[in-house]
């Protein structure tokens, strides 16, 4: 459990460039905590990732046929039924009962 409220959010902000100059002696202190070293590394890795775009998140040879492979084999969810339509009268045996009034 997180024992500086905020933590995250402000260490986030920090990561993004975009903590306000009054906040960063409470990043400051967060950053002193091992909670607060393990969320820098997090989003300086997520920031990373996500500046990196496609060419970065090259997956290995064959993985979309193995993919694919492994889809085949799941099996198929059966097709929701649709709800049947109810009245307010016929589930609360009286007319009216639980309605919401019109205007």
């Amino acid at each position: 459990m997180d024992t500086y409220p905020g933590l995250h959010e402000h260490i986030s902000a920090l990561a993004d460039g975009e903590l306000a100059a009054s906040e960063l002696e409470l990043a400051f202190a967060a950053l002193d905590t091992d909670a607060g070293q393990q969320a820098w590394h997090a989003y300086r890795q997520i920031g990373e990732a996500l500046r990196a775009g496609q060419d970065a998140l090259a997956l290995s040879a064959g993985f979309d046929a193995r993919l694919a492979s492994r889809l085949a084999c799941e099996a198929v969810p059966a097709p929701l039924l649709a709800p049947v339509a109810t009245t307010v009268s016929s589930v609360t045996g009286q007319p009216g009962v639980g309605a919401v009034p019109q205007r």
